[in-house]
């Protein structure tokens, strides 16, 4: 995230107009990339700050919640959400068994292959150690797990919301 100092008002702009675009359009750009650290970092942050604020259970993350948490489960029946293993979640086999779970999402869900930012340890704030990359479907998948089976319910009690700064996608 210390390459976002570097942009100009104009790159942070120009960026914000092509981040809905296909990743397959992109080259390996760093400011590309650097906003879309930025718009995964901002998403963790909103959404940490509602798991403090309110009751994980009641929360509704998608319009479609019931389809992505029941098809999750039958896909992965005995995997641990309150940590995850990112070795296991990213090797040869478990990209195999995720890529069919988040494909069968493409039409349904938004933005369902973007990056996003996962907490491994459902007990602890978003952090360095604590967050990996995984796709926006995936993120789903496991949030949803944790809020309907309680391990998102330490949260309330052991964080406070932050305040937030104002950024280029507020």
């Amino acid at each position: 995230m210390s390459n976002l100092g570097n942009l100009t008002a104009n790159e942070l702009l120009a960026g914000k107009s092509v981040l809905s675009r296909p990743a397959e359009e992109f080259e390996n750009d760093s400011t590309v990339e650097a906003l879309w650290a930025m718009k995964a970092f901002e998403h963790a942050e909103v959404y940490f700050n509602i798991l403090c604020s309110v009751d994980p259970k009641i929360l509704k993350l998608t319009a479609c919640d019931d389809e992505i948490y029941k098809k999750f489960r039958e896909t992965f029946p005995t995997l641990k959400v309150d940590n995850i293993n990112e070795d296991a979640m990213k090797s040869a086999d478990g990209k195999n068994r995720w890529r069919p779970f988040c494909e069968s999402f493409k039409d349904t869900v938004e933005d369902y292959s973007m990056g996003t930012l996962l907490r491994t340890d459902c007990s602890d704030d978003y952090n360095e150690q604590n967050s990996i990359l995984s796709t926006r479907i995936q993120f789903y998948a496991i949030e949803l797990a944790r809020n309907r089976e309680g391990h998102n319910d330490i949260i309330r009690t052991k964080f406070r919301p932050k305040k937030l700064e104002k950024t280029m996608f507020q």
